[in-house]
């Protein structure tokens, strides 16, 4: 057979073969039959160069290597048909139909307990109030001593905590703290709130070992208790949206003399009484004129500088707002209750 005759057979036989391959393996045997390093059909004509006439030798090698050329092009093209092939049937097979509705995110909802602090935020923010924070991890004199609440004195066994390095640092039980601190380094007139998660060691339908609490506090010269029963009234009926009644019962706390804790006319009743109120008030906040020995541990002179304080529990408001009768609710996780805040 004529050398050409050959390389024409062979090449008509490529045609054939790459023409009818379906499948990436097939591609691979096709390239083992023609090229293959040992047996290959165009491998073995290159083989057969150096026999052919030396006058042939040059047009007989570039045929060769055309057709070489042609069959690793036509491997290559025929590989990239059947993976574009391939890419087509799996978009037509997921082909999602637009038509159709799409499926619902299950969309969350602010938390009853933040809902109802950033509400409070922004009610003392319209009165002029700013807000400052503190560490959650306290040492004593700001939790306590500063307070005017010595190491012996009573009012620590009502505010159980829990204790870290063996009593030199302790979770903070109130954000009172932030008053001490923020008077530390600033001089009045000061309108302040202090927002925040507080500790203590309670567990039960009404208390948490973790709660929040918003402190307030203002200090400037010949502020009176009127002031803070405007301001305390004021919050209470913006809060609540009622016209409600408001009352200032004698109580007592370390860091303010005098001292009151708040009552606000039943908001489930309207004050006739009822299972919730007993009598037709509630209990929501305590608050007094700050003790003079609190200013004098941040170096303010009592006879010159007065200031009132007040303490409100978020959880407090929250459960009398939204009729909730179990503060361990809020820590839950239960979808059922929270969605109903959405």
């Amino acid at each position: 057979m004529d050398e050409y005759e050959a390389i024409k057979r062979i090449e008509e036989e490529f045609e054939h073969d790459i023409k009818n391959a379906s499948h990436e393996s097939e591609l691979e045997r096709l390239k083992v039959k023609y090229l293959g390093r040992k047996e290959g059909l165009v491998t073995g004509l290159l083989k057969a160069i150096p026999q052919i006439d030396p006058a042939k030798r040059k047009d007989y090698g570039r045929a060769v290597n055309q057709l070489k050329e042609k069959v690793t092009n036509g491997i290559t093209r025929r590989l990239r048909e059947l993976q574009e092939e391939k890419v087509q049937r799996k978009l037509l097979e997921e082909k999602v139909n637009v038509h159709l509705p799409g499926r619902p995110f299950p969309v969350g909802a602010v938390h009853p307990i933040s809902r109802v602090m950033d509400e409070i935020i922004d009610i003392f923010l319209s009165m002029g109030f700013e807000v400052e924070e503190g560490p959650e991890i306290e040492d004593d004199y700001h939790n306590f001593e500063g307070l005017n609440i010595p190491k012996d004195h009573p009012a620590r066994d009502m505010q159980d905590t829990f204790y870290i390095e063996g009593g030199r640092f302790l979770l903070r039980t109130h954000t009172s703290p932030v008053q001490i601190r923020v008077m530390e380094v600033k001089t009045p007139p000061l309108k302040v709130i202090a927002p925040g998660r507080v500790y203590r060691r309670d567990f039960d339908v009404s208390h948490s070992p973790m709660f929040h609490q918003v402190e307030g506090f203002a200090v400037d010269v010949d502020i009176s208790f009127a002031h803070l029963k405007g301001v305390i009234s004021e919050f209470l009926r913006t809060f609540f949206l009622l016209d409600i009644p408001v009352r200032f019962r004698p109580s007592y706390f370390p860091f303010t003399e005098p001292s009151a804790e708040v009552d606000i006319g039943c908001v489930f009743c309207g004050g006739e009484g009822c299972r919730i109120c007993g009598e037709g008030w509630i209990e929501v906040m305590g608050c007094g004129m700050i003790h003079p020995e609190v200013l004098k541990n941040v170096h303010l002179d009592p006879e010159k500088f007065s200031g009132f304080a007040f303490g409100v529990g978020v959880e407090r408001l929250t459960m009398l707002k939204y009729s909730i009768s179990d503060i361990r609710l809020f820590y839950e996780g239960n979808l059922d209750f929270l969605e109903q805040f959405r």
